[in-house]
């Protein structure tokens, strides 16, 4: 089933994660931000939702190493999906998220009527191609199952990435929005769609899976070594960034972090780190 990230859903999802949440209420409280028309209370920390990895390591890379000499209170809260993040942060109950890239963001706030915005750039996880029974993809034959995430801009990311390895064709212009109805010749394989976190549990009961970059890395793969095929840094429109909602930008606490995540050590980190499985995508996002 192709997942659609539906407002009902939504509101259901916030309402549990308010629970979650209402511990951290006071550091992320709405009411001191920008977005509610008074200046954001500096004296707060600011509360980061973000994937566990690569991002929460890089968040907490600046938190301990980084942040006190700006005088920037960080809390980093951790999500293992992709909605929970940008509802909290719509919501008040963060305020910001380090998750996401441009072509996500952008369908999913036409999708729900959120307000998140960009605030900079900070990485780009290549999606890769992974098997545990197949070598090379020339092994991949008719017949064999290949997984890819469900999600609107992450599918059409990954049939992208299999179209240019010529493991299928797809319709001209489609673009990142493609589809499996999209695809003129399957040269056999089946596809099975899952949610994208779990992936990587998949990847034993099929032939091969393509993954995000965060997940393979939490799942103990180096999409450096390990992925069959990779996709080209050059180029790619998929750089991870810092966002918020709108109104929030200015939030001197936000002004902060975005510096600190474009500095000179945090790319250290991440090149080090991550040895190219990872790579720095410093700058403004596009608009």
């Amino acid at each position: 089933m192709r997942k659609n990230t539906k407002p009902a859903v939504l509101a259901a999802a916030t309402a549990a994660l308010a629970l979650g949440l209402t511990a951290c209420g006071s550091a992320s409280d709405p009411s001191s931000s920008a977005a509610s028309g008074g200046a954001a209370d500096e004296s707060k920390p600011l509360v980061v939702a973000a994937s566990p990895s690569p991002h929460a390591d890089v968040l907490n890379f600046v938190k301990d190493k980084l942040a006190a000499k700006e005088g920037l209170k960080l809390e980093v809260k951790e999500f293992t999906d992709y909605v929970l993040p940008n509802t909290a942060t719509e919501q008040g109950q963060v305020g910001a998220n380090y998750f996401q890239h441009k072509p996500y963001l952008d369908d999913f706030n036409k999708k729900n009527g959120t307000h998140i915005v960009p605030v900079v750039n900070v990485h780009l996880e290549p999606l890769g191609l992974y098997s545990k029974k197949v070598k090379a993809i020339t092994d991949l034959k008719p017949g064999h199952t290949v997984a890819v995430p469900n999600d609107t801009t992450n599918e059409g990311r990954a049939l992208q990435l299999l179209a240019a390895n010529n493991l299928i064709t797809l319709k001209e212009g489609v673009g990142t929005s493609a589809k499996l109805s999209d695809i003129t010749d399957k040269k056999g394989l089946e596809f099975k769609e899952l949610e994208a976190a779990t992936v990587p549990r998949a990847l034993g009961d099929v032939d091969a899976a393509v993954i995000n970059g965060n997940y393979a890395l939490e799942a103990k793969l180096s999409p450096a070594k390990d992925a069959l095929v990779l996709e080209k840094s050059e180029g790619n429109p998929y750089a991870n960034f810092l966002a918020v909602k709108a109104g929030n930008e200015k939030d001197p606490r936000v002004e902060k972090l975005a510096k600190l995540l474009n500095s000179d050590e945090v790319r250290t980190f991440i090149e080090e780190k991550y040895q190219g499985s990872v790579t720095p995508a410093f700058g403004t996002p596009a608009s």
